[in-house]
């Protein structure tokens, strides 16, 4: 990782902005609308992203990317500190067939209709369906190692990730009423069906802290399938596990786990325990904020109609057929 000075402006630019959520979260102003930092910080990422001169943004770019990644896989890991092996346990085994049920239901029908009803080529239609049902950008990321598309076909996959992963982070908290779920039912759904571990956090984080702790752990899981999942693809689209692609195993998953068993058996004092989780909603909002900026309008552009509505049929499926799913299997 190279550090210039347009690298430190961009990552001390996150940072304050994260701060600035965080302050603003504990106003007076806020009591009613309850905004979590989180929150607060994408606003003001998307905010600025379209509204400053793409020339300015552009130079601090590095910093920005460190935040979307580093600090936030730094900041997931950090949060097993609100965690514990009993909450784990709690989740049960229904959690994690609703994570496979959602996964395969979204890679077959979504790879299906892309394919034979919008007329995609099979590497978009892949790769749309899979950063919807499993985890986001990661997992397009991920998947394109495997297939080795064209640059320009992630980018697509990657801006309907982001386009429908930010609608879902501010509709899912008001959906909750509507769901008839308790917030621990709301947390799994949440978990299950939104595609970035971020905006999963966010969301549940709107509703309480228990349904952010269970969407955290539950999509986690579903970020775990990703590595089984990719040697499939890789398997049917005729790439052996001698192949040209290696599949990148999501590391941060593990240290997540590792804190939260660390903090389950080892004393933390409450004082320090608090700072810790302060510290973590500082790092996930400063990449929140990141996030924020990367979300411009013009991707809707780039992306073009039918990956767009393929990303919005899927969205609709998680959305529907998530709740669905959910009250049936908990």
């Amino acid at each position: 990782m190279k550090i210039s000075r347009n690298w430190l402006i961009g990552v001390a630019v996150c940072i304050a902005a994260s701060l600035a959520a965080w302050w603003s979260a504990k106003l007076g102003w806020n009591q009613k609308l309850q905004l979590s930092p989180l929150t607060l910080a994408i606003v003001a990422g998307m905010a600025a992203g379209n509204t400053m001169r793409w020339s300015l943004l552009e130079k601090v770019l590095p910093g920005l990317r460190f935040c979307q990644q580093k600090l936030l896989r730094l900041g997931i890991v950090l949060y097993g500190i609100r965690l514990t092996v009993g909450d784990l346990s709690k989740l049960g085994p229904r959690a994690l067939m609703l994570d496979m049920t959602v996964i395969s239901c979204v890679l077959v029908i979504g790879y299906f209709v892309g394919t034979r009803w919008l007329g995609l080529d099979r590497d978009t239609a892949l790769l749309v369906s899979a950063g919807s049902g499993i985890c986001g950008a990661a997992a397009v990321l991920a998947t394109d190692r495997v297939i080795d598309s064209e640059s320009h076909k992630v980018s697509v996959a990657v801006a309907t990730v982001v386009v429908f992963g930010t609608v879902a982070m501010f509709l899912y908290p008001v959906l909750y009423p509507l769901t008839g779920f308790s917030e621990r039912q709301f947390g799994i759904y949440t978990g299950a069906t939104v595609h970035e571990v971020a905006q999963a956090l966010a969301a549940g984080r709107a509703v309480s802290q228990a349904a952010s702790d269970t969407a955290v752990i539950t999509k986690m899981l579903r970020v775990l399938l990703l590595a089984p999942v990719l040697v499939i693809i890789s398997r049917v689209r005729g790439r052996g596990a001698n192949g040209s692609k290696s599949i990148k195993f999501p590391w941060f998953v593990f240290w997540f786990g590792a804190v939260i068993g660390a903090q389950s058996f080892i004393h933390v004092a409450p004082a320090a325990r608090a700072h810790l989780i302060d510290l973590d909603t500082v790092l996930l909002s400063s990449a929140m904020f990141a996030l924020g900026i990367a979300t411009r309008w013009q991707q809707l552009k780039q992306a073009g109609t039918r990956p767009l509505l393929l990303a919005a049929g899927i969205f609709a499926g998680l959305v529907s057929g998530g709740w669905m799913m959910t009250r049936a299997l908990l």
